[in-house]
């Protein structure tokens, strides 16, 4: 079992056609079941092409009628990208991971309170983010899949390149992954920590979760005190960052540190107490998660 995606998804691809869209989808089709699940391209104005065998269409909905797609993967430029993620919501797709990066703070508060409105049931992952990836059965995203392995612990990062430095050492140390989820750094965003946490505290494969955060706002937080009251298994944590002054932006768009909150330390402070073992070195990543397991 896997969180969000496994090898029955049936994913299409906003920006197939793309310089971006079009590299990252052929990787994506090019691992494990990547062929079977990847089933189709939106582009508005190039309805009835194909994508090396995966047929394009002009509308999510038509994508989603004509395929049986239920995930969006979105890699449309950022002026663009709220208006796909919102085509996809509406659409009323399961989940959409949109990678995505610099879409404006405004157009992603017109997401937030659009998918309010709608009451919508799609899962967001991202802006800004590296994606989704089960490993040996599908990834959705940028990430590089030969680093992954199948195993039973669940991966959580706002940061890309973490995300891949933990999964690399959890793979040298013969640890394997249930599923990675990259969610991003920018200060509004789809799923948080503590919603991908109780994901994987629910899923009867994932034993335990490395948990990586950034300075800047308080989701780590808020995540730390959810694992305290709720959570079944270990989880082990790593704030990226250093201090920095108040209203001082550092990092990823999300990583704006003020009034004392939001810091490297005020975070690890509190998942200290709320029993989550840290380190401020990412090289002891790996070694922290098998002390635990």
């Amino acid at each position: 079992m896997s969180i969000l995606i496994n090898a029955r998804t049936k994913v299409m691809t906003q920006g197939m056609t793309g310089k971006t869209g079009s590299f990252h989808t052929r990787l994506c089709r090019e691992y494990a079941n990547g062929k079977d699940c990847f089933v189709a391209g939106v582009h508005p104005k190039k309805s009835g092409q194909n994508f090396e065998g995966c047929p394009i269409f002009g509308t999510v909905i038509d994508a989603k009628n004509q395929t049986g797609a239920t995930v969006s993967v979105i890699y449309v430029p950022p002026a663009a990208a709220a208006d796909a993620i919102l085509e996809a919501v509406e659409a009323d797709l399961d989940l959409v991971i949109c990678i995505t990066e610099g879409i404006p703070v405004q157009d992603m508060l017109m997401v937030r309170s659009a998918m309010n409105h709608l009451g919508s049931r799609t899962l967001l992952v991202g802006p800004n983010c590296p994606g989704v990836i089960t490993p040996d059965e599908i990834k959705i995203g940028i990430m590089p899949g030969h680093i992954h392995t199948k195993g039973r612990i669940g991966v959580l990062s706002r940061s890309g390149t973490l995300t891949y430095e933990a999964v690399a050492q959890l793979t040298a140390l013969g640890i394997g992954q249930s599923t990675a989820v990259g969610i991003g750094g920018d200060p509004i965003n789809g799923l948080k920590h503590k919603d991908v946490l109780a994901l994987f505290n629910d899923d009867p494969d994932t034993d335990a979760v490395v948990m990586i955060g950034e300075i800047g706002g308080t989701d780590e937080e808020d995540a730390a005190l959810w694992v305290k009251d709720n959570m079944k298994k270990p989880v082990i944590g790593f704030i990226a960052g250093v201090t920095a002054p108040p209203g001082r932006r550092m990092g990823h768009a999300g990583a704006i540190v003020s009034g004392g909150q939001g810091t490297a330390q005020s975070k690890i402070d509190c998942m200290e107490g709320c029993g989550i073992k840290t380190t401020k070195n990412p090289a002891e990543i790996g070694v922290l998660l098998k002390s635990v397991i």
